[in-house]
């Protein structure tokens, strides 16, 4: 869905799959290190490429002391 940015807070944040449980776990301890790795979900304000500002739900994967990786829109919530 192209590249974006998250504008304001994430809210309604649920961890969705933890270490075992996440499919790219060993593709993420190869490219961003060992963690206590979490897949996420919430729901955020986001400005995409072109400047529109949407609603939507975005996955990413977070392992403390790494930070929140791969962020991506799953869907837009809002109606355009």
């Amino acid at each position: 869905m192209g590249a974006f940015e998250i504008v304001g807070p994430i809210q309604a944040v649920r961890t969705i799959a933890v270490s075992g449980g996440i499919r790219e776990l060993p593709r993420l301890v190869k490219y961003y290190g060992r963690g206590r790795w979490r897949k996420r979900k919430g729901v955020a304000k986001v400005r995409l490429s072109d400047g529109t500002l949407r609603e939507a739900e975005v996955h990413w994967y977070e392992a403390t002391g790494i930070g929140r990786m791969e962020m991506k829109i799953k869907h837009y919530l809002d109606i355009q």
